[in-house]
């Protein structure tokens, strides 16, 4: 019998996140419940994730070991809360980011569910200390930030309630390891965790470069998707320190420290992101790639499709 077997997991939500979260399970094999509190709703994403299993399955990119079908078989929709969370040892919440509705559903949850079944939001950016702040055992709490979509982009940020208990950190790393995704943990929480603190500093600076006439939207792009990024998608910075000079990190910082820090000492101010540079990066952004959903889609597929084929190349 594999660790999963009989397990359950309830998702919160049925949106595009939380259906993330039901296929990632399903396919470690774990039982899901999906729940979400309009009528309808949750057998609705049912449907869509057998759509999206099915096409995987035919793309042979289905991930776990089961096919499309015993991953479905596995998967069950709810309206009813109580009966959604009962047995569950895991609960993730994927309702939109709004601090008051994660609040409530969790004070909710709460009261339906034993002590030792932990508690997990999938926020982006919101603080612990915030969404759980009315939980009464925050011992038990965590945020498990995805990045989107979940399914083909494995990383998932572990970010501790000031009071959470390192066992709860080791089970829910312990879980994503064997559902496949990569966590990482956070030793405690900070604003915008640290992809999006990552992620943010790569922006703004793009950004600033764009709007003083440096470089184009186009080619910032390039510099990312046929530079840093083709490395970055196997080693991070600090590893490309290390790399980067004869003698390791040490013989790296020797180099390059001064520059390093002159260059960072000429960055600009945080970027507004609106007005009129804002404008003319969207007007070069839709004339690469239109604001309309046809186009939108055939891209975000495209995307889907590549990630899906860098992940098994990282295998």
């Amino acid at each position: 019998m594999s660790s999963s077997e009989g397990k359950t997991i309830t998702v919160i939500g049925s949106g595009l996140i939380g259906r993330s979260w039901a296929m990632v399970f399903i396919s470690g094999g774990y039982r899901v419940k999906i729940y979400d509190n309009q009528p309808g709703h949750a057998a609705r994403a049912i449907q869509e994730v057998r759509k999206q299993l099915e096409d995987l399955q035919e793309e042979c990119m289905l991930r776990g070991d089961r096919s499309a079908s015993e991953q479905l078989a596995l998967l069950s929709s709810h309206n009813d809360l109580c009966q959604a969370l009962e047995g569950a040892f895991f609960v993730q919440e994927c309702v939109f980011e709004e601090i008051e509705a994660k609040r409530s559903v969790f004070q909710v949850v709460e009261s339906h569910v034993g002590e030792g079944v932990i508690l997990s939001s999938s926020t982006s950016c919101l603080l612990p200390s915030n969404i759980f702040s009315q939980v009464q055992n925050r011992k038990r709490c965590i945020i498990s930030h995805p990045v989107n979509p979940p399914y083909y982009v494995r990383l998932v940020e572990l970010v501790p309630h000031p009071e959470t208990l390192a066992g709860v950190m080791d089970t829910t790393h312990a879980l994503m390891t064997a559902v496949g995704q990569a966590p990482v943990r956070l030793k405690k929480e900070i604003d915008g965790f640290a992809l999006n603190r990552v992620q943010y500093a790569i922006i703004a600076e793009s950004w600033r470069l764009v709007k003083d006439g440096v470089i184009s939207v186009k080619d910032i792009d390039l510099v990312m998707s046929e530079g840093l990024g083709m490395r970055y998608a196997f080693i991070g910075p600090m590893e490309t320190m290390h790399l980067n000079a004869p003698e390791g990190l040490e013989d790296y910082l020797q180099r390059y420290r001064e520059g390093m820090k002159r260059v960072l000492n000429s960055f600009g101010p945080v970027p507004e992101f609106s007005g009129e540079t804002a404008e003319r990066i969207n007007k070069e952004m839709c004339e690469l790639i239109p604001a309309d959903q046809q186009h939108l889609s055939a891209r975000r597929e495209r995307r889907d499709q590549l990630l899906m084929g860098l992940a098994k190349l990282k295998k």
